[in-house]
């Protein structure tokens, strides 16, 4: 199993249960989390992941992510997160890891599908 699929497994863990202890798995203590590329207000180090992480969601996610590429530094993860009831989105996620494997920097980048019932 390559790094970066071992760094989604644990995401996807950590996604699941919200326990510290898997989201400090997959972030070090100073990672950034971006929403988007642009993001004006990033979540910065492991405490600020940690409280945006207990958020509710909406409903529980079904995904559907991949690696798409990956070095050392950098993964690239494309896939679906749908939230039923609720929202579904088209994901790409860049993933810069830290020597240890976890993600120093981790940015969202997302669409949601146009509604087809014109």
């Amino acid at each position: 199993m390559t790094q970066a699929t071992e760094w989604l497994n644990g995401y996807i863990t950590a996604w699941t249960t919200k326990d510290p202890d898997d989201v400090r798995a997959v972030f070090s203590d100073d990672a950034e989390y971006w929403f988007r590329p642009d993001d004006d207000d990033p979540e910065i180090g492991i405490d600020a992941i940690l409280a945006m992480w207990k958020e509710p969601e909406p409903t529980e996610a079904v995904h559907d992510l991949r690696v798409l590429i990956e070095n050392d530094a950098l993964a690239i993860i494309t896939g679906t997160v749908d939230y039923p009831g609720h929202q579904s989105y088209s994901n790409m996620w860049e993933v810069w890891f830290a020597p240890d494997g976890r993600a120093v920097r981790f940015v969202e980048w997302f669409m949601t599908p146009d509604d087809d019932e014109d």
